[in-house]
């Protein structure tokens, strides 16, 4: 039987891991749109016929139910992304406020029932995963964690234990190892980046670990696609235009697109005061029709096609020196060829963030890049092409490997649920 649940709550995809007698095997979970071992971190909600009550569903079970019911469905994406907010107080979803952890609740119910019986009673603890730096600008940890333990308290693990996702991350890697090495990790998630340093060595045939640093900071793939959209899409549909109140004429605020920064916020906007305001401005606008584009993004729900549009172009990018966007509902007026040498310019003051925070963990824990012996790289944007240039220009390139990029972190939090000295590696709030 196994003993630890690994999970990694990922902002763009969550993946389970089950550990027993040192191994590891991943979690299949069986939707109804199909089994698979990660999950997209979505969840829908609609109406049934019993009474009102509500259908839920997570993952890819979660975008067939909103593609199905369009105009019917409340889809929500990236909801790890609010845990840190002292803004983020709730959404309504059909009339009831939802705080956070009814979120990550419903999220995690649904893929405990998805496990079937790999997510069962006898299990002793669940590990979970947690950023460095939770996104967004003013992350509050304690927050977060608070938010966390609200939701997993629900399900009656006798042990509830939070450890750093890159250190999870480095556990796993760290099973390719034939000698000592001090390693460090760096995992590009979606809303954040994190870095830890552990040196890994062999005592009478056995492993051991010793944690050197952390760092990180909250900025990861979903900036990389906001450039995308603020450079592409967001002036198709109003932003820099201007709008007439009484003798003046006003630039559409910002604030609006901004909402394109985070996936999870423009799932809510439709929610919020501000596209009510919106709606108004259509008709003091200069240019009525880009707002009335915008409008009708947002209340046809076209935010999860536009993600899946601009994630499709960033991948591309990886690979090309030049790729097509284009975003369908906007016409022909949003198709566009863009160049990896244009993204890596709009993404240039991200990719300065992540390399200050590498630089500040290297020289928090007084780490030459030298006397680093492995750098392991996971998570998706470990694949952009600027990302990997950062590493490539401190460290000696046959120190460089990567992979696991989705089932990393959760069979290192499942390795580290079998540890005896599992308090050592646990990450509670500050």
């Amino acid at each position: 039987m196994a003993s630890a649940l690994g999970l990694d709550f990922g902002t763009t995809n969550s993946v389970l891991a089950l550990s027993q007698d040192a191994s590891t095997r991943s979690v299949v979970v069986d939707s109804p749109a199909g089994k698979s071992d990660t999950t997209r971190t979505a969840l829908s909600f609609l109406k049934g016929a019993d009474r009102g009550r509500l259908q839920i569903e997570a993952g890819q079970a979660a975008i067939r139910e909103f593609i199905d019911n369009p105009g019917e469905c409340r889809f929500l994406q990236s909801i790890k992304t609010f845990a840190a907010s002292s803004l983020f107080q709730g959404t309504m979803v059909f009339a009831k406020r939802h705080d956070f952890e009814d979120l990550m609740y419903a999220f995690l119910a649904r893929l405990r029932d998805y496990a079937g019986s790999d997510w069962s009673s006898e299990l002793k603890r669940i590990v979970v995963g947690r950023p460095v730096q939770f996104a967004g600008a003013n992350p509050d940890e304690k927050l977060a964690l608070q938010r966390y333990n609200r939701a997993l308290a629900r399900f009656d693990f006798p042990e509830i234990h939070y450890v750093y996702e890159p250190v999870a991350a480095a556990f796993y890697f760290a099973r390719t190892l034939d000698r000592d090495a001090t390693v460090l990790v760096a995992d590009f998630g979606g809303g954040t980046t994190d870095y830890s340093i552990i040196r890994f060595e062999s005592e009478g045939g056995r492993l051991t670990a010793t944690p050197v640093g952390h760092g990180g900071v909250g900025i990861a793939g979903d900036h990389f696609d906001f450039r995308i959209i603020d450079n592409i899409v967001s002036p198709l549909i109003g932003k820099g235009s201007l709008f007439k109140s009484f003798d003046k004429l006003l630039e559409v605020p910002s604030s609006y697109y901004a909402n394109f920064g985070r996936w999870n916020q423009l799932s809510i906007f439709k929610t919020l005061k501000d596209f009510s305001e919106l709606k108004k401005l259509v008709r003091a606008s200069l240019e009525p029709e880009k707002l009335e584009a915008f409008v009708d993004l947002i209340e046809h729900d076209e935010g999860y096609p536009l993600y899946q549009a601009v994630s499709a172009t960033k991948m591309r990018l990886s690979q090309e020196e030049e790729t097509e966007f284009f975003f369908a509902p906007l016409g022909e007026r949003a198709r566009r060829t863009v160049r990896r040498a244009d993204f890596e310019t709009w993404i240039a003051p991200d990719l300065s963030r992540i390399e200050q925070a590498l630089d500040d963990v290297l020289q928090k824990t007084a780490t030459a890049p030298a006397t680093i012996d492995k750098v392991f790289l996971t998570g998706g944007t470990s694949f952009v092409p600027a990302v990997r240039r950062i590493f490539d220009n401190r460290f000696d390139r046959s120190k460089i490997e990567s992979g696991g990029e989705l089932l990393s972190i959760a069979h290192g939090l499942a390795l580290i649920g079998e540890r005896q000295d599992i308090e050592t590696w646990t990450a509670e709030a500050a």
